[in-house]
Parts: C-alpha cells; sequence; structure tokens
C-alpha cells in the first residue's frame, strides 16, 4: 500500500515508553546528592561540604552531650534522653527557620537508633555500634566502586569539576580518581580500626571511644575529603 505525502507529513506520536537513564544520569543525580560543594576559584569548600557550622553542631553535639553526661552523671537513660534532646533541637530550628531538615532529622533517627541499643543493652558502649555498621558499609560501597572501574570520588568530583563522566576514557584520569576514592576508603576504615577495640575494651574505653568518635568524626572527614580533592586535580597537559 503507498503511503501519501500527506501521511509522511503527519506528527508523530511520541514514545510513551520512559527512557532509561543514562549512566552520567545517574552520575550527576549521586554527585547532585552527596553534599560536596566548591568554591567559584575551583577549590572545594569543605566547611559547607561538611553541613557549615550548623551542620557541624548537628553531627558533634549530641554525640559530646551523651559522652559528658554519662561520664558525668553515670546514668545511661538521662544521657541517652539528653543527646535525643539536643537532635530534636536542630529539628525544630531547621523547621522554625524553614531550611531543609533533611540532615537533622537523619540525626534524630541516627541517635534515636544508637540510644535504644544502648539502653536495650544496658551498655553505654553500644551507643557507637551503629557508626561501625555504617563506616564499614561505606568502605565496601566504596571498595566496590573501584572494582567496577566507577570509583564515586570520581562521580562527585568529576560532576564538580565539569568533567562529567568523561574522565573514565582518560587513564591518568580514572587512576587518580580511584586513588581519591582508596583514600575515603581508608578514612573509613581507619574509624574501624581505632574505635572497634575501644569498643571492646567496655566501660573503661568509653571515654576513649567517644573522643575518637568525635575527633574521627566531621572533621576526619572534612580532611580526606580535601586530601582526595588534591590528589585528584586534573594534571596540565595530560
Amino acid at each position: 500500500m503507498r503511503v501519501s505525502a500527506a501521511d509522511d507529513d503527519r506528527p508523530q506520536t511520541p514514545d510513551p515508553r520512559p527512557q532509561a537513564p543514562s549512566a552520567a544520569d545517574l552520575a550527576a543525580a549521586y554527585a547532585a546528592q552527596a553534599g560536596l560543594h566548591r568554591h567559584d576559584d575551583g577549590r572545594i569548600d569543605v566547611l559547607r561540604s561538611a553541613g557549615g557550622v550548623r551542620g557541624l553542631a548537628e553531627s558533634i553535639l549530641p554525640g559530646l552531650v551523651f559522652l559528658v553526661a554519662f561520664t558525668v552523671a553515670r546514668d545511661l537513660v538521662l544521657s541517652a534522653v539528653l543527646a535525643l534532646a539536643v537532635a530534636a533541637v536542630f529539628v525544630v530550628v531547621r523547621l522554625v527557620g524553614r531550611t531543609r531538615p533533611t540532615q537533622a532529622f537523619a540525626g534524630v533517627v541516627g541517635i534515636a537508633v544508637s540510644a535504644a541499643l544502648a539502653l536495650f543493652t544496658g551498655r553505654a558502649e553500644d551507643f557507637y555500634v551503629t557508626g561501625f555498621f555504617t563506616n564499614a558499609g561505606y568502605a565496601a560501597a566504596l571498595v566496590l566502586s573501584i572494582a567496577l572501574r566507577w570509583p564515586l570520588m570520581g562521580v562527585v568530583f568529576g560532576f564538580l569539576r565539569n568533567e562529567g563522566v568523561r574522565w573514565r576514557d582518560n587513564p591518568v584520569r580514572a587512576r587518580q580518581y580511584r586513588l581519591a576514592t582508596w583514600i575515603m576508603a581508608a578514612v573509613l576504615a581507619l574509624r574501624l580500626v581505632v574505635q572497634v577495640p575501644l569498643y571492646f575494651m567496655g566501660d573503661a574505653g568509653l571515654v576513649a571511644l567517644g573522643t575518637t568518635r568525635l575527633l574521627m568524626g566531621v572533621p576526619l572527614y572534612a580532611l580526606g575529603v580535601w586530601v582526595a580533592w588534591l590528589v585528584s586535580r586534573p594534571i596540565p597537559g595530560r
């Protein structure tokens, strides 16, 4: 059957089937959720990437309050309630200020789970157990991304540097991003190496565990991000 010119000129019906996101789309989405930022001059904004001053306070204060309260009062219930109350205050402040409460809500959930575990077992050191699994999970994901040749720091930094995923076609850039990813995996592994033995010391290691948890939290993470950013800088002419 002949197809007339009129038939050829008819508008084409768009394909209703959803298009699967490309690897670049997925990488961009991951980078957007990673929370990393850079200055206009190309330097990474470590403070903003860590959540700013408020984000630092939300990350540090609940754990610090728990540690100080238990060290002074030796009352597990009181310490857990105070830590949870501090985390809840940050949520209220964000809601009143009409800023995104996502990080604060995540903090409340994390503190609630940690406090519930410590109260359930009756052991203050169990307040820090969930962090071990979180660090182990993230470290495993970073190592897996390297094995799959999609190092996660390349995904994040690549979009911050407007490289997209083109760096995967450059052996030098791909190697740099693998190294950057190994650095972040090492940060997480170092936390476990230092903190897990303190956990098994029980009450005798609680103060040291809580202190290293604070020092090796946001400060160590920020240092790791900064070093990873530096080692993965583009090499002129490469």
